[in-house]
């Protein structure tokens, strides 16, 4: 791990901590005081961090001295699941268990765009073209948001009515993975709908390649992450481990990650794929080295549970 890499995590005890990642010592700590942070987002350019809570969003200038956001993004109406930002950072997008989607532009006041799901959205991912945001809510839904079209595109229901948790898109956009509270974990190879005519089931079909479906925890699993290498699946789950299971071998669990003591929130890739961070209600975090399988630090601090982080590596940008 580099010493220039940005590490940041949050949770129900309503602070945001930064973390030297090679020494585990807390450098800084911003007050989130109105809600738990539910997850976490840097920019690009390793200016800001935004931190998803209920039922706002704020954003933080990370060199700033004062704690203060620099900015706070209302109108969803319950809690703010899930942020991401625009490759330039000239907007972002936010989900909700309102059942919502909003764009915002990071030039303006308000809430530019919105999408309605119909049902409490748990995550969403922007695809590596910019164009569509992926949505998976707790009826069971992953919805493909069109930002050209302004409208859904495509419809995927892999498992009935039982939740989905949590999204990832690969990011050279060949893949789509998306766990439920069954514990299943479904993988689609993505494609471009060449075809200018024809229903949605066809457009859905013609994108949408399954590809696998992982029995991957006897729990909930609460997290799945493509590595920015495409070779590595990472699923968390309430089950207090974390799985690694390799694409390239038609997703065989290649490691079990076992250290944490309650459910495991979150997880995020370095960006070279050879480490990972995860989040705990044991409040703790840890580093892990995939090659090892092993903890090579841990980030204690936190007095109630750490359901977010997030990481940043100069070095790979």
């Amino acid at each position: 791990m580099a010493s220039q890499v940005l590490l940041a995590t949050a949770g129900y005890d309503h602070t945001i901590r930064f973390w030297e990642a090679p020494t585990g010592i807390c450098y800084k700590t911003l007050q989130h005081p109105d809600s738990q942070v539910n997850k976490l987002e840097i920019t690009a350019d390793r200016q800001h961090i935004a931190a998803a809570g209920n039922p706002s969003l704020r954003v933080f200038d990370i060199a700033a001295s004062h704690s203060s956001a620099v900015r706070i993004y209302d109108g969803h109406t319950n809690n703010v699941t899930d942020v991401g930002f625009q490759k330039d950072a000239k907007w972002m997008y936010t989900s909700s268990e309102d059942g919502t989607i909003k764009i915002w532009d990071m030039r303006a006041a308000g809430c530019q765009r919105e999408y309605d799901s119909g049902s409490p959205i748990n995550s969403a991912a922007l695809q590596p073209n910019q164009s569509e945001i992926i949505s998976g809510d707790r009826d069971g839904n992953i919805r493909v948001w069109d930002l050209h079209q302004n409208a859904c595109s495509a419809e995927l229901v892999p498992d009935g009515t039982k939740s989905v948790q949590c999204i990832s898109i690969a990011r050279d956009a060949s893949l789509l993975a998306a766990a439920n509270v069954s514990g299943s974990v479904f993988v689609w190879r993505l494609g471009r709908s060449t075809e200018a005519s024809g229903t949605a089931t066809d457009a859905s079909s013609a994108k949408f390649e399954p590809l696998q479906k992982l029995q991957a925890h006897t729990q909930y699993v609460i997290k799945c992450i493509i590595s920015p290498d495409c070779k590595r699946l990472v699923t968390t789950s309430a089950d207090h481990t974390i799985k690694v299971w390799d694409v390239d071998k038609n997703f065989v669990c290649d490691k079990t990650l076992c250290g944490h003591q309650r459910w495991v929130w979150d997880a995020v890739f370095s960006a070279d794929s050879s480490y990972l961070v995860t989040a705990s209600s044991d409040q703790t975090s840890r580093l892990w080295d995939l090659s090892q399988g092993e903890t090579i630090r841990h980030y204690t601090g936190h007095h109630k549970a750490v359901i977010s982080v997030a990481m940043h590596d100069r070095t790979s940008e």
